[in-house]
């Protein structure tokens, strides 16, 4: 008679032959893993603003892009994390290259992503994972190489002198498919091993585009030219019409607002129609992968767009139709499934930017941006005035002395800040200053209050205010009750006046410099004295990143 202990090693024995018949031959076993009681990352609408919720909680993304390469390689990555650590980075958006992925058709392998996003999160960073399709800067660069070679089943875009680029054609349907079933390998492979959500959104595609003319002169895209503007279009038109942004409501104006017809009866004949024309086909494209990648895991996915420069033609002087400020309403219409449109923003003149992106009730993000000087006043400035999901220069991997750069010490208190930005998000009490030439002078109003904010170099105590070019000031203002607010920021300076009693003269009652530990409110130093001018301003010098809670009171 067997003892009970040789039962249980014979049943174990029995149990984990079994086991190794069901796997096929050279095939691992699936691994098991436990599911998060949390929600997957997901974006919700809160007042005016629109918030990215991660872990149940709201969550700004005080990012860093990477250089194109740089998430390739374990070895090139292995130096790079302290350095991102010392930025105070949170998040790190990162591209996914469909060649590494899938580098023989159908066969797909994700171990080089699955080490890199595993040293991401054990080193406490999120991820933004940048879709390098079909379309990386307008070109089809990174597409695999049997696609490449095979331009009879993969055709390309074509000029206006039939010479072909490497531009795969969003007219495709063997393009479409290809690059749709690696997007769906992808979220399906995330939503099995992703279960700490370190992947909070994606980036479709990157920067599309049509170059070098504004568009697709291919067999393809010629007979979808002269075809009527979809229905679909149509009706987008008739019930947004008064609400198209003005660019684009001006085409259609220009024609007699016509309901019917091929695209140059309903826009004319010019490269601004050419455009439209474009952007809808990649619109309808990327849309249609970001459905089928959400119909497997919703994670937020958005586009991204390299900017159009004033005063160039489509085509030639940015790539023509990809998610731009005046073509907006093209990419709403044609991308149902899209939840937002996203500037790179490397122009001098942001807010110009932010407020062409922010029309049409689209929620602001920046993935990407130039990393100089001016980078920590813009990100406090975006953050606090649009209430953005969040800011993200590129090439951040290459900073040095990350530990000292303003932007790691800008995302600093923006993280100390968190919760007072969340728990007032969208209720008109945040706001944001940008101080830099030419604009040295910003007014805010909160309740009954007019905030006079300047540059602090204004007030002449520091030694660089004698500089002929200032380093932008920032900072982002919440007002948390009637008379109380918070401001965390660098290089500004504050005065008050009471417009509904205009003839009382508003005082500071209290000002304290301090920090928040496990949300609750720590002063360092209580500043009624010299730091406040003996209570003539509010001030925060340029070589300084604070964080102030002050009381206003108002005398006769």
């Amino acid at each position: 008679m067997k003892s009970p202990l040789n039962k249980l090693l014979l049943l174990g024995t029995i149990s984990l032959f079994i086991f190794s018949c069901s796997v096929k031959e050279g095939q691992k076993p699936a691994q098991t893993f436990q599911k998060s009681s949390v929600q997957i990352p997901h974006l919700e609408k809160k007042g005016t603003a629109t918030q990215l919720i991660v872990d149940d909680k709201p969550y700004i993304i005080l990012g860093g892009e990477l250089g194109n390469s740089s998430f390739t390689s374990l070895e090139y990555m292995a130096p790079a994390w302290t350095n991102l650590k010392a930025m105070n980075l949170n998040t790190i958006l990162a591209p996914f290259y469909w060649e590494l992925i899938e580098p023989a058709e159908g066969k797909f392998d994700f171990s080089l992503y699955d080490q890199l996003i595993q040293e991401a999160r054990k080193n406490d960073f999120r991820i933004v994972i940048l879709w390098f399709g079909s379309w990386k800067n307008s070109m089809s660069s990174h597409a695999p190489s049997w696609v490449k070679k095979n331009q009879q089943r993969f055709p390309r875009v074509k000029d206006d002198k039939d010479k072909s680029q490497e531009i795969l054609t969003p007219f495709s349907e063997e393009n479409l498919k290809a690059d749709m079933k690696a997007y769906q390998a992808l979220m399906q492979h995330l939503k099995e091993t992703d279960i700490n959500h370190t992947v909070i959104m994606i980036q479709t595609e990157n920067e599309i585009g049509m170059l070098p003319t504004a568009k697709d002169h291919s067999t393809l895209a010629n007979q979808k030219f002269v075809e009527n503007v979809p229905p679909e279009f149509i009706e987008y038109l008739k019930k947004n019409k008064e609400d198209l942004v003005p660019e684009f409501k001006e085409k259609w104006a220009a024609k007699g607002f016509k309901e019917s017809g091929n695209w140059e009866e309903i826009f004319g004949k010019s490269v601004s129609t050419d455009e439209i024309f474009m952007a809808w086909y990649y619109a309808k494209f990327t849309d249609q992968i970001v459905k089928a990648g959400k119909d497997i895991y919703p994670l937020p996915m958005y586009v991204n767009a390299a900017l159009n420069r004033p005063g160039r033609k489509p085509g030639e002087g940015y790539p023509s139709a990809g998610p731009l400020p005046h073509i907006m309403d093209v990419w709403i219409a044609a991308g149902p499934s899209i939840d937002f449109l996203a500037p790179d923003i490397y122009f001098p003149n942001i807010e110009y930017w932010c407020d062409l992106y922010t029309r049409r009730h689209n929620p602001l993000f920046i993935p990407e941006a130039g990393s100089d000087p001016s980078a920590a006043a813009k990100a406090l400035f975006t953050i606090g005035h649009y209430e953005s999901i969040g800011y993200s220069p590129f090439s951040i991997e290459s900073k040095q002395n990350a530990a000292e750069d303003d932007l790691g010490k800008a995302y600093k208190l923006v993280s100390l800040l968190s919760p007072i930005i969340s728990s007032h998000i969208g209720k008109k009490e945040i706001d944001g200053v940008l101080l830099e030439d030419p604009k040295q002078e910003r007014k805010l109003i909160f309740g009954k209050y007019e905030f006079t904010v300047r540059h602090s170099y204004t007030l002449g105590y520091e030694p660089l205010s004698k500089e002929k070019v200032w380093v932008a000031g920032g900072a982002i203002i919440v007002q948390t009750g009637a008379d109380e607010f918070y401001i965390a920021g660098s290089g500004v300076v504050i005065t008050f006046k009471n417009l509904k009693e205009p003839e009382k003269i508003v005082g500071i009652l209290k000002t304290d410099e301090g920090r928040f530990d496990n949300d609750q409110w720590k002063v360092i130093r209580h500043l009624n004295g010299d730091q406040i001018h003996q209570g003539r301003h509010v001030r925060i010098f340029k070589n300084e990143f604070s964080i102030l809670r002050f009381e206003l009171y108002n005398y006769n």
